[in-house]
């Protein structure tokens, strides 16, 4: 039987807009996965401790006003807190451009609003996976 997937879902900055997130903890646990939600507010240290703390598989970073260029800077205090990169995902109103700098940094898939929750599982799951 296979470990249940566990997903630390955050938001970051000064971002406290959280209904899309919530949708997404509901339909990850429906899924069978095991979800932390840190809440609004927080910061990037937060996270990345609660992420090690909490010995999570993925995490998945929702956003709203330009906190998606907080990720980079999230992505190498996970590298150093972790010793070593966690995968991660994120959500939410990302401009096509930073989608795609956002990927190429390293962020494993981009949501945009309206995005299917079941693709949303099948992604993490392939993600924590494989």
């Amino acid at each position: 039987m296979n470990k249940k997937i566990r997903v630390l879902l955050c938001k970051i900055g000064q971002d406290s807009h959280d209904q899309g997130v919530k949708v997404i903890a509901a339909a990850l646990r429906d899924a069978g996965m095991e979800v932390i939600y840190t809440g609004p507010w927080q910061t990037l240290d937060s996270v990345a401790n609660m992420a090690l703390q909490e010995d999570v598989d993925i995490i998945g970073v929702s956003c709203l006003n330009y906190e998606h260029l907080l990720i980079p800077k999230l992505m190498s205090v996970l590298e150093e807190k972790l010793q070593g990169g966690i995968p991660l995902i994120a959500g939410g109103i990302i401009p096509p451009d930073d989608a795609t700098s956002l990927k190429e940094a390293g962020v494993r898939e981009i949501f945009p609003p309206g995005s299917n929750t079941e693709d949303i599982v099948k992604v993490v799951e392939t993600i924590v996976r494989n």
